[in-house]
């Protein structure tokens, strides 16, 4: 306890406490850091209520005896999609690539020390979740349960494939995603989201 108070008393060694702590402490509070983690949640959030919209649009334009199927494929087919994003779909969509055609060897979270990949995670999840859902409303009432269950499934693979084409080297610059190498833009997710 003496030699603490000694330290603390010691003008000099505050300094060289100070100075030491600086660098760490900066780098650890990071301001924009915390805002794009909350800013990006925040937008996820947005995109995932969507699903709910989806939901009362397509139950509230089908008859009656059917909203309640409806309903129920709008959950399931955004539950699957989650699912397939997670085991399969973020490694194709952000993983290493050769070819620039499609990605791999990065299953879902393998080796990640950056908290930011969660993040961009959970923001590329609840787009894959749209982009399953906007078949939905197509077939609404068309398809029995089973065959609009594979539907989803195809459409869940499909979409970090053509992501990835756009999007691909947004998690590491150095994937050759072949339209983005091309000079194509995609605002928002309109053309990749909507053309699954």
């Amino acid at each position: 306890m003496d030699s603490l108070r000694a330290l603390a008393a010691d003008d000099a060694t505050r300094k060289q406490l100070a100075e030491a702590l600086k660098e760490p402490l900066a780098s650890a509070f990071e301001p924009q850091g915390y805002a794009n983690h909350v800013w990006t949640m925040l937008a996820a959030a947005l995109v995932f209520f969507m699903q709910g919209g989806f939901l009362m649009l397509e139950a509230g334009m089908s008859r009656s005896s059917s909203a309640i199927s409806v309903a129920m494929k709008n959950l399931i087919d955004f539950v699957i999609a989650a699912a397939l994003f997670y085991l399969v779909g973020f490694g194709l969509m952000f993983g290493a690539s050769e070819s620039g055609w499609i990605g791999g060897g990065m299953s879902a979270f393998n080796d990640v020390s950056d908290p930011w990949v969660y993040t961009f995670f959970v923001f590329q999840m609840v787009f894959a979740g749209t982009a399953a859902t906007i078949v939905s409303g197509a077939i609404a009432e068309r398809t029995r349960m089973h065959a609009y269950l594979l539907i989803t499934t195809v459409s869940s693979l499909v979409y970090p494939i053509t992501g990835y084409w756009a999007w691909g080297n947004l998690l590491n610059a150095d994937n050759p995603a072949w339209l983005a190498a091309a000079g194509f833009i995609d605002f928002a997710g309109s053309t990749i989201v909507h053309s699954v």
